[in-house]
């Protein structure tokens, strides 16, 4: 297993065992005590049943190792590798019991975060050969942003801000509440160092002109067409970061990536990537 995209296991060790204590509850795997014994011993494949990116690899070995620490997990396939329908992408071998009771869990994370991994690679396919970026949003499943945000990077994406504290982006409601594109910058500003980024999203070519007037140095372009995206391309001049985000898909990125935008933001990559098939198989014993 590859540690590109590892994260703190601080941050993943919680998620793994909330994830296990959903599964086991208070009485374990009641199944596999009562019809296996518990000298049994075994070897399995995981397998994956389509192609796709892998992506969940650290929460999956976790998984095992905090189920029982003497299973021996090795990952034959690296994150964020290529991998086709029938491949074998891990080994593990160990207590029969231990193996089952972790199985659904590490798959779990496996199916979903590959299948994050999987949507978000389709879309840098398809906008290969521009300067476009793929990136995420703060679209994602409660507890598991930090692993989907590692899945979107295995994916060939790049990471938006990670929350509500790390970064300024001021929205629509901002603006509003705020009294204006004008004044929710200057507002920005006065609370803020020099050095600090501030990326407020337009409706409009009109508030992006008041937007750089007033010193924006990112802008989220929410919901334009390809010729008005063109259009902010060649108003802002370079002056800002432009983020094009709203009805991303497929079949439209490529023409989002060609107007000459620097990002394209999806949610779809996180809240609706339909997860990647995975299961687990006994390899018979000689």
């Amino acid at each position: 297993m590859s540690d590109l995209f590892d994260l703190p296991e601080v941050l993943v060790e919680p998620v793994v065992r909330h994830s296990l204590d959903e599964d086991l509850g208070s009485g374990g795997d009641v199944t596999s005590r009562a019809v296996i014994p518990p000298d049994a011993r075994a070897r399995a494949h995981v397998v994956a049943r389509e192609g796709g990116v892998l992506a969940g690899a650290q929460p999956a070995a976790l998984t095992f190792r905090l189920v029982d620490s003497t299973l021996e997990l090795r990952f034959e396939v690296a994150e964020g590798a290529t991998v086709e329908a029938g491949e074998v992408v891990a080994t593990v071998e160990g207590a029969t019991r231990s193996i089952l009771a972790a199985e659904r869990t590490a798959l779990n994370f496996l199916s979903h975060l590959s299948g994050v991994a999987t949507a978000t690679g389709t879309l840098v396919a398809a906008v290969a050969g521009t300067d476009a970026k793929i990136c995420c949003t703060r679209k994602t499943t409660p507890g598991l942003r930090s692993l989907e945000k590692q899945a979107v990077r295995a994916g060939g994406g790049v990471n938006h801000r990670y929350g509500l504290g790390d970064a300024i982006l001021i929205k629509d409601n901002h603006v509003a509440a705020a009294g204006g594109v004008t004044a929710a910058i200057a507002a920005a500003k006065r609370q803020s160092g020099p050095a600090t980024a501030i990326e407020l999203e337009v409706d409009t070519l009109d508030q992006l002109k008041e937007a750089l007037e007033a010193g924006a140095t990112a802008l989220l372009l929410d919901n334009m067409a390809p010729p008005d995206l063109r259009r902010a391309v060649e108003m802002t001049g370079g002056r800002a970061a432009l983020e094009a985000s709203g009805q991303v898909t497929v079949e439209t990125v490529r023409a989002v990536a060609e107007t000459g935008v620097d990002y394209i933001s999806s949610g779809w990559i996180t809240h609706s990537a339909p997860a990647l098939d995975f299961g687990l198989d006994f390899v018979p014993q000689a």
